[in-house]
């Protein structure tokens, strides 16, 4: 290769570097494993020369007194026909190359950098050169790295500049070209923030400029020494020395800066043999050495490039396939005569899907949570809710906080599976034990007072019993504390439905390549899809859901409210032992009862029942008719009023569960679908539905137009590896 002439593009160069300007540029997708060379140094230490000299051409950004603030991307293409240099600048808002004269494309990445102040920015400025004096490569120029700044602001720029240089330096996929100063190889101060990044130099390549100022340093004796560091650089450590074109400050050039850069690099050759270099330490001299080295590096990676380029273009061409399918689906469903049925078909969908979570989903992991973590959540979701119900978030004033309560239901009722994280009917199982706990709290805050008893006896002493005065202290106000007390128990209920909105939708969208894809429908995933893409009919759906939730809520409320009631309207028949009994005979055979039996069971079912009944009778018979013993008449009365409360109270916690599974989990696993089924769209929800339809086609037609360029680049990859094989057959 003539020295004129530092590289013709290769094939490889030209393929790699298509399918780069496809992928990247027309499809904005940065994270592609394309390796590409940057360039660190400080100020003045010869970075833009020897950008110059590998351009083939000199040229000068106008970056201002602060210099450059953000990366310069700058892609050499050599073309050997090439009669003269065409310089391109990328235009940000077309994302298209603009082909401009080399003076304007100056200024513009000149005013790039300025338009930064005192800033950077680490979104790069475009610039390709096609020239015959130039290598094929492709280099981002990073700011320079500042020694000393004479105020605060310039420190400040400078701690950026680091930072913005860092986050190129860490990235595996470039390779560093680290420029210095030939000189005192122990004190390269770019060198030691590369060597922070890249430990092994593995992606480092060190070159040290200005080689003509230490001629006179250089003696048989030390010249391979000093090449090599003189042990102060690492082995492993590619290393170059040159000298770059330069003449006098303010002169113009005196030859084309191709030319004196074949002359000095002739140079620093010659130089370096008269000294006796070795052979093996010439081909660190000089920049045509270095640019041929260039050129067959950057092959080298590129051919190491093509496994993970193909990879992640067949990587690209499944999710966008994929991509296409979702899209075209939802373009059916969004057809504007069945918008309606799509919502709904939706929400039945996710109707259905709530009830194996509640049966349990082994694989969700979507809003576990401990029991504490359960209560502060709840207890933060009711300090922020907008609710006319007032709910007590603690059972009793006596727990100075809400942790109390949470150590209390840990350490001393040692609630089932406290300190896992679960969800779903896991998580209701072991809400049931909490409520059942805050509900046994309720107690009758006032002791029943002297007045309450004469008044409710009535003006004749004989006229009322004793038994209708417990049933009149009972029904007055005994029953608010169970019913304030549910309603906390109501809205835990609630709130853990709410929660469950999310582990529904996991459910559905995960069900795709499990183990039991095959035993659910192949819609759920399809509706989960649609439900997470679409805002309109993610809306509907959740606040369908949110709305059945609360109806239930309210008719939980209710039933229980007319059950308390009823209970202490007259609670002797609640008092009453139930008739049930479990029989132990487990004989193999046992012969159906005869009507006889049936005649002869029923009355003794019948008696059984008295239970509490006798002792209540029993304690009312004790209580004193006489008016002058109307003090021990009222504190047998206040112990009765306790202790039958307590009974119905217990009763009461004991059927909580059934409760809560009869007038709220039941009903609402029934209608849910029912009511996801008769969703309306509003004039506002067609609307945004047309809004979406639009935004989908759009969608679709991009995602067709990227597919279609994936498609043509991993088919112009596959032909050109078909080609190379072939040739080396």
């Amino acid at each position: 290769m003539a020295e004129a002439r530092l590289g013709s593009k290769s094939e490889l160069l030209n393929v790699l570097g298509d399918v780069k300007a496809r992928v990247q540029e027309k499809l904005g997708i940065v994270d592609f494993p394309m390796p590409q060379f940057i360039i660190i140094g400080s100020q003045s230490v010869g970075k833009s020369r020897l950008i110059e000299s590998l351009a083939g051409e000199q040229f000068n950004f106008i970056s201002g007194t602060l210099g450059s603030r953000r990366p310069t991307i700058l892609e050499f293409r050599n073309v050997e026909s090439a009669t003269e240099s065409k310089w391109y600048v990328l235009d940000q808002e077309t994302n298209q190359w603009q082909n401009k004269p080399t003076h304007e494309v100056m200024e513009v990445v000149g005013q790039a950098h300025n338009s930064l102040g005192t800033n950077v920015d680490e979104r790069p400025v475009k610039v390709r050169i096609e020239s015959n004096m130039c290598v094929d490569m492709q280099i981002v120029d990073l700011p320079g790295y500042r020694s000393y700044a004479s105020n605060e602001e310039g420190r400040i720029l400078a701690k950026k500049i680091e930072t913005l240089n860092g986050r190129f330096l860490y990235d595996q996929r470039n390779t560093v070209i680290c420029v210095e100063e030939a000189g005192d190889a122990a004190n390269l101060s770019s060198l030691r923030r590369v060597s922070e990044a890249d430990p092994d130099y593995k992606r480092t390549l060190l070159v040290r400029n200005k080689l003509d100022k230490y001629y006179n340093d250089l003696d048989p004796n030390n010249v391979n020494k000093w090449l090599e560091g003189f042990g102060d650089l690492p082995k492993e450590l590619k290393k170059f020395a040159l000298t770059l074109p330069h003449w006098a400050e303010g002169m113009p050039a005196p030859r084309p800066l191709s030319q004196l850069r074949d002359e000095m690099s002739k140079a620093d050759l010659n130089k370096f043999a008269s000294l006796g270099t070795s052979r093996s330490h010439l081909d660190m001299v000089g920049f045509n050495n270095f640019a041929r080295y260039m050129e067959k590096r950057t092959e080298r990676m590129f051919v190491e490039a093509i496994g993970p380029v193909l990879a992640k273009l067949r990587e690209l061409e499944s999710a966008m396939s994929e991509r296409e399918s979702q899209l075209q689906d939802e373009l059916e469903q969004s057809d504007p005569t069945q918008i309606l049925a799509t919502v709904r078909a939706c929400g039945a969908s996710f109707a259905n899907c709530l009830t194996y979570v509640m049966e349990g989903v082994i694989r969700s992991n979507i809003a576990r949570c401990t029991l504490g973590d359960e209560l502060r959540k709840f207890h933060t979701y009711h300090q922020k809710a907008v609710s006319s119900r007032v709910v007590d978030q603690l059972p009793s004033k006596d727990f100075g906080s809400l942790e109390d309560y949470i150590d209390f239901l840990e350490k001393e009722m040692q609630v089932p599976a406290h300190n896992v994280a679960i969800n779903g009917g896991a998580q209701y199982s072991r809400l049931m034990f909490e409520v059942e706990t805050f509900l046994r709290f309720s107690d009758i805050q006032d002791a029943v007072k002297k007045k309450s008893v004469l008044q409710a006896f009535g003006i004749s002493m004989t006229s009322v019993t004793w038994a209708d005065v417990v049933v009149k202290l009972l029904n007055h106000d005994a029953h608010l504390p169970l019913q304030q007390h549910l309603a906390y128990v109501g809205e835990r209920v609630k709130w853990f439905f709410l929660q469950q909105k999310e582990p529904i939708l996991h459910f559905m969208r995960t069900l795709k390549g499990s183990p039991d894809e095959k035993l659910f429908s192949f819609l759920y995933t399809k509706h989960a899809q649609m439900i997470e893409d679409n805002p309109t009919i993610k809306k509907l759906v959740f606040e369908t859901y949110d709305a059945v939730v609360e109806r239930q809520l309210n008719h939980f409320l209710s039933l229980f409210k007319s059950t308390l009631q009823a209970t202490f309207s007259n609670p002797w028949v609640f008092l009453r032992k139930h008739t049930a009994r479990l029989d132990t005979d487990m004989r193999e055979q046992v012969p159906l009862p005869a009507l006889e039996d049936t005649k002869r069971r029923i009355p003794g079912e019948i008696g059984m029942r008295s239970g509490v009944e006798r002792d209540v009778a029993r304690l009312l018979a004790e209580i004193p008719m006489e008016p002058h013993c109307i003090d021990p008449a009222v504190d047998k009365v206040q112990v009765l009023v306790l202790k039958v409360y307590s009974h119905i109270r217990s009763q009461v916690c004991d059927q909580v569960e059934l409760f809560c599974e009869s007038f709220f989990k039941l009903p609402l696993l029934r209608r849910l679908e029912e009511d996801m089924n008769r969703i309306e769209l509003s004039q506002v929800d067609l609307e945004g539905y047309k809004s979406r339809r639009a935004r989908l086609e759009k969608d679709a037609a991009a995602n067709t137009y990227g597919l279609n360029e994936v498609r043509d680049c991993l088919q112009i990859l596959a032909s050109f590896q078909v080609k190379s094989m072939a040739e080396r057959a």
